[in-house]
């Protein structure tokens, strides 16, 4: 549990993350410390805040709501936020986040073109079958979309809020949110405002070790995180648009300035050096079903005729087990003829 002393600084009227830094730098939370780092005006406004049991009403009211408050106190704090200049005080959570070595940020305009959902989804969907986490901002279009993609893989999805943990927004992805991590430095009770996304994605950027914006036009907030993301020195990624369709501006732009090109999600898993798929067979498979789901997982897509060659099998045995496979929902065929495991 969180130390209500620290908390209690956190909530005080004019500290604010740097002026907490320097407390926490001098090594306690007592009056005295406070009033030697801060002046004495602070720490009678912070002794006025302990006495009113502002803290512990706050830890309780996230207990109530099953969620946790946290600072940069806390030895469990997020890493990666600790690399902010201002790490966020207090922080709400729910759930566990993962380590941000672990996690990849995709992000993108609300008004996604179907071609950008699509591609956001399987991003997600191919960061959670490699074991990574899915980070991004629960907001319509591209974010959603990767966090669909990283839930339905059964990976880890983290929604970092623009709004309290009880006021999310928008409220048709109360689904989504209840299937994910959530992290937000709004109070409860605090709806969403337009000065909060802003803020809520430099916290985007410091959750994961790379971000990719995938569609966003030349002003977005999207662009906004890749900001951060550079200078927290992560690795930033944009997927290629038309040079003529103003939604993909912004992602084109930061490719000419140096962002890696991310056409396809293979292309992402390459730049994070991991592997495209975890290679392991559907549970409950026969062998041969075992083997040709391995090997359509292992290459991605495929023509039946180089499976059939690679598993020794006949065209007619090769697509009756595909067929097989398709009925149970873990292949399926693509334009051209080919084949990729679900």
């Amino acid at each position: 549990m969180t130390d209500p002393r620290w908390l209690a600084l956190a909530l005080t009227p004019g500290v604010g993350p740097r002026r907490l830094l320097q407390v926490l730098a001098a090594g306690d939370p007592e009056p005295c410390t406070v009033a030697r780092v801060l002046g004495p005006r602070l720490a009678a406004a912070y002794q006025q805040v302990q006495a009113a049991g502002e803290a512990e009403r706050l830890i309780a009211t996230a207990r109530a709501q099953g969620a946790r408050v946290t600072g940069p106190w806390d030895p469990a704090y997020p890493e990666g936020l600790r690399h902010l200049a201002d790490p966020p005080a207090p922080l709400f959570l729910k759930g566990e986040l993962p380590a941000w070595e672990g996690a990849v940020a995709v992000v993108g305009t609300r008004a996604a073109s179907p071609w950008a959902a699509r591609l956001a989804k399987e991003l997600g969907q191919a960061l959670a079958e490699a074991g990574l986490a899915l980070v991004s901002g629960l907001a319509r279009g591209i974010d959603a979309a990767a966090h669909k993609g990283a839930l339905e893989a059964g990976g880890v999805s983290v929604a970092v809020l623009g709004s309290a943990l009880d006021k999310l927004y928008p409220p048709e992805h109360q689904a989504l949110a209840k299937e994910s991590v959530l992290v937000s430095e709004f109070a409860f009770g605090e709806g969403p405002r337009p000065e909060n996304f802003p803020r809520r994605n430099r916290l985007i950027a410091a959750l994961a070790r790379a971000v990719v914006v995938v569609e966003a036009p030349e002003r977005s907030g999207a662009l906004i995180t890749a900001r951060h993301a550079l200078e927290l020195g992560r690795e930033v990624m944009a997927v290629p648009g038309r040079p003529t369709d103003h939604k993909s501006r912004g992602a084109n732009l930061l490719i000419k300035d140096g962002a890696l090109p991310v056409l396809e999600p293979a292309d992402l898993l390459a730049a994070l050096g991991v592997s495209p798929k975890r290679a392991a067979p559907a549970p409950a498979l026969p062998d041969e079903l075992a083997r040709l789901y391995a090997a359509l997982g292992a290459k991605g897509e495929a023509l039946p005729d180089d499976l059939a060659t690679e598993l020794g099998l006949t065209a007619s045995e090769l697509l009756a087990r595909l067929t097989e496979l398709e009925l149970l929902g873990l292949a399926e065929g693509l334009p051209g003829g080919r084949y990729r495991a679900v």
